[in-house]
């Protein structure tokens, strides 16, 4: 038995609250949340790629149905093809947000404010929450710092980047980043200065690491919530299992079985456990192999970003003619440290052939909607900078 898939291209707001909760108590269809700031080529390529059976309630020719136990479809790794739709049901959903309420001690009424876009998992669970916690979602079309802070929500959900904005608001007339009881934290490694420097404003912050596969965040500050199994196999990906887990990729039952071993999910992270707790390294394939020797470029990027003169920073492997590819260096900074400089603080806390080869000073690290780094962007889209 199948059930309907509708896109919803709109801006985040009560309509999509409503269809995602009819979608989850089976009142409605199945709910695909796209963006309505999607260029129009790239909004084409996904549906055709998920082929939903409507379109803002208009029917599509030659849509598709979803298994019925399927509520959303949210659709992932578009920005370098046709992009996957990982399927969530209902029971997965509900179990991702009825454990994040539980380890966070969040009870009924307390509000939540959604300012990431609920077409990524990570606004989409703050809807979820919400209407497990009876209230209705503060929404935000998009970020403003001040307006976070003055939306008297009790709970946020944020990026970094996001974060690091409203440190570096003048809160002299608006409420303390304090004035929140929980902010969760995700889509991009966190730099311990920024965590230091939340914490130190009376921030509660709690890191979280997960995918669209896994309905959100799963593994808060390296613990795994309640159901959730954590493991690390022997090529050092990260598997994950428990019954957070999506349901499969949309149409592409071979990509499906590609990431399946038994009951785990097989993710594209590296990691390590120590002490029973989980620490991502960075991205299987953002491992920069120069001169013979493999760099994990996150493990860079958090060392960079360490160095006190530099705000923000991320770090991508380019093609090198002698090395195969060389270890470069993003940086957000107002007084920029050298190369050389750079390379003698990296050398002290990595190998001499992880510290960055060439420094590029940018004004901000390009980002994807879902607030991660946009590392093909860096990677491809920017000249050195003399």
């Amino acid at each position: 038995m199948q059930r309907e898939l509708h896109a919803v291209v709109s801006a985040p707001g009560p309509e999509l609250f409503r269809a995602v909760g009819a979608a989850l108590d089976g009142r409605g269809p199945a709910v695909l949340p796209l963006s309505p700031t999607l260029p129009a080529p790239a909004l084409r390529a996904t549906l055709d790629a998920l082929r939903p059976t409507h379109v803002d309630g208009v029917p599509r020719e030659g849509g598709v149905g979803v298994p019925a136990e399927v509520a959303v479809v949210i659709a992932t790794s578009g920005s370098t093809g046709a992009p996957k739709g990982a399927q969530l049901s209902a029971e997965a959903l509900l179990a991702s947000a009825s454990a994040s309420l539980r380890r966070l001690g969040a009870g009924p009424g307390e509000r939540w404010l959604c300012c990431l876009p609920p077409s990524h998992v990570s606004g989409l669970q703050v809807l979820v929450r919400s209407l497990l916690g009876g209230t209705e979602p503060i929404v935000h079309d998009g970020f403003s710092p001040e307006a976070v802070l003055s939306s008297g929500a009790d709970h946020v959900s944020l990026v970094p980047t996001q974060l690091r904005r409203l440190l570096q608001t003048d809160s002299t007339r608006l409420p303390p980043l304090s004035t929140f009881r929980t902010i969760l934290l995700g889509g991009a490694a966190a730099p311990p200065g920024l965590l230091a420097a939340a914490r130190a404003a009376g921030a509660r912050v709690i890191t979280t690491y997960g995918m669209s596969e896994t309905c959100g965040g799963c593994v808060y500050d390296g613990e795994p919530l309640d159901g959730v199994g954590v493991d690390v196999g022997d090529d050092g990906r990260i598997r994950l299992d428990g019954p957070v887990l999506f349901s499969g990729y949309r149409l592409r039952p071979d990509l499906t079985e590609a990431v399946r071993d038994g009951g785990w999910f097989l993710t594209s992270d590296l990691g390590v456990l120590e002490g029973g707790r989980l620490r991502v390294l960075g991205r299987a394939d953002d491992v920069i192999n120069t001169g013979g020797e493999k760099v994990v470029a996150a493990a860079v990027a958090a060392v960079v970003a360490e160095h006190p003169a530099i705000a923000d920073a991320a770090v991508v492997g380019r093609p090198d003619p002698e090395w195969g590819e060389r270890v470069v260096a993003f940086v957000v900074s107002s007084s920029p440290p050298s190369l050389a400089e750079l390379r003698a603080f990296a050398k002290e806390r990595l190998p001499a052939y992880a510290a960055p080869a060439e420094l590029v000073i940018v004004p901000e690290i390009p980002l994807l909607a879902n607030g991660k780094p946009d590392l093909e962007t860096l990677r491809y889209g920017r000249d050195r900078e003399p």
